[in-house]
């Protein structure tokens, strides 16, 4: 059953046919549709992570249809230990995104929920697309939805905000395309991502494709200096559309490096770890530093997006297992973490319509419950034993460690700021003394609330506790990757229409073979 049943096609398309419902239906409905949808697409992801063989480094689950013939296109659908956290981590976030909006998003509600399933459809087809053509078409069908949800449904500035996320995002997709155009010419006329995963290309080529590659997904992440559409996104964008941009859209960037440049591009990525590390610890200490000067929450969170996710593109290239392993890890835990702060932010501004630490002081007495959650994403955030964040940065900071001491150290201070900037947070908003107008107004945690953020407490606890079962289904596809960078160099045609000579792998055990030989 598990290798007949179409799961992929159903888990990415349910959500589109709910779209499609809800623009049939009345707004007092639309919200129990979008639910429901929400819910069963989640219920469809779940037999992924029981049936997957986590010993296995195979894409499972595939799905090969052919869609256009010339040039050879094909619907083709695969996940493997990289895609399937991120596909579980998107599922289980939408429903409680359609839970955040219930009470405020009060306007063409029908629409707004439509946009959130169209959305999911895009996002879920990213991490699953085997094909460079249908990925690039859920990746730029992410665009419409997320512009949407900014611009239609966002903050007093939201169009420019929209306008501005949609320009960088863009800009980066035109090079991508490009890049995918090049790899189909040069490496023997397809779009299938596994066999241009196996080519050999030059390394002047590959530099290239990796620079291409690069402004794709490093304005995606967003990695330093190309990360300032990500504050007023954040800010101007309801409730829902921080949640999906932090938690989901942001990984897009990180999973096309992995996915992608390093697998591919395997010298080019190597020779380009220095100034990869670099600007990953640039991001790490500048977003840090940041969040130390907001005093709107918002912002707050979204300059700790920033530095968390340099410790992701951190541990990507340093290039070994612990390092990717902690960055695979960090991308779940950061979607995790810094969703369950954007849905406490929108909680708080439900009752006072303020995002300012200064008018939401002292709200542990009022509301109890809410500071208690509020305390414990904060303590995740900051990368306290015991939750999940600090599995991630741990497994990074051991991988980066193997690589300089100088970059671990100097990463290490994101950490330290991290806790800066979270406990003063704390402080003022749990602990601080509130204004005397304030008290009455304000309402603890109500039963949809709870529910909202209850299931994200129980995985703070379980990844930080047991990560185990997370990791050992990663481990099988992300040794294939290091081993696909460890291939011998062959040199490719110089005609883009000749034929590509196919990767060879190169196994420790024949270098070792390989170095006894040697005079």
């Amino acid at each position: 059953m598990a290798n007949s049943f179409p799961w992929l096609t159903v888990l990415v398309f349910l959500p589109l046919a709910g779209a499609a419902t809800l623009c049939l239906v009345k707004d007092s409905t639309a919200r129990w549709i979008a639910l429901a949808v929400t819910l069963a697409d989640f219920a469809a992801a779940l037999p992924l992570w029981w049936l997957f063989d986590q010993q296995s480094s195979q894409m499972q689950f595939t799905e090969h249809i052919a869609w256009i013939t010339a040039p050879p296109i094909h619907y083709s659908l695969g996940v493997d230990g990289i895609s399937l956290p991120l596909v579980l981590m998107t599922a289980a976030l939408m429903p409680l995104c359609v839970l955040a909006s219930w009470t405020s998003v009060t306007t063409r509600v029908n629409g707004f929920m439509a946009t959130l399933l169209v959305m999911e459809t895009a996002m879920l087809g990213v991490f699953v697309a085997l094909d460079f053509v249908l990925f690039y078409v859920f990746w730029e069908a992410m665009l419409i939805p997320m512009y949407l949800l900014i611009g239609v449904w966002g903050g007093p500035n939201r169009l420019y905000a929209a306008i501005k996320f949609f320009l960088y995002t863009l800009a980066g997709s035109v090079l991508l395309l490009v890049a995918i155009l090049v790899l189909y010419f040069y490496g023997g006329r397809t779009f299938d991502i596994l066999a241009l995963s196996q080519v050999t290309y030059s390394a002047s080529l590959q530099t290239w494709l990796f620079l291409a590659f690069f402004a794709a997904f490093a304005v995606k992440v967003p990695m330093f200096p190309f990360h300032t559409w990500l504050p007023d996104a954040h800010v101007e964008a309801p409730t829902a559309g921080s949640v999906i941009l932090a938690s989901v859209l942001l990984k897009m960037g990180t999973y096309g490096f992995l996915r992608f440049s390093l697998p591919m591009l395997p010298d080019a990525s190597r020779a380009m770890t220095p100034l990869m590390v670099g600007l990953s610890i640039v991001a790490i200490i500048y977003g840090a530093y940041m969040a130390l000067a907001q005093t709107d929450l918002k912002k707050l969170i979204a300059y700790s997006s920033v530095s968390h996710m340099g410790f992701v593109t951190l541990g990507l290239f340093v290039l070994n297992q612990q390092g990717i392993e902690g960055a695979v890890m960090q991308m779940v835990n950061h979607g995790i973490t810094t969703g369950a702060l954007f849905l406490c932010v929108g909680i708080i501004y439900e009752r006072t319509h303020s995002r300012l630490i200064a008018d939401n002081v002292g709200l542990a007495k009022p509301m109890p419950q809410y500071a208690t959650l509020l305390v414990i994403f904060a303590l995740s955030s900051l990368g306290l034993p015991g939750t999940n964040s600090f599995v991630g940065e741990f497994l990074v900071l051991v991988g980066t460690f193997l690589w300089s001491k100088t970059a671990t150290a100097l990463a290490s201070l994101g950490i330290i700021l991290a806790a800066a900037y979270m406990l003063w947070m704390v402080q003022r908003v749990a602990f601080g003394v509130p204004s005397p107008l304030q008290l009455p107004k304000l309402t603890d945690l109500n039963r949809r609330e709870l529910a909202t953020l209850a299931p994200l407490v129980l995985l703070v606890f379980w990844i930080g506790l047991y990560p185990n079962p997370f990791v050992s289904r990663m481990h099988a596809s992300v040794t294939k990757t290091l081993d696909s960078m460890a291939r011998t160099k062959v040199a490719p045609a110089t005609h883009p229409s000749a034929a590509v000579p196919v990767t060879v792998l190169a196994t420790s055990s024949d270098n070792e073979a390989a170095e006894g030989q040697k005079p």
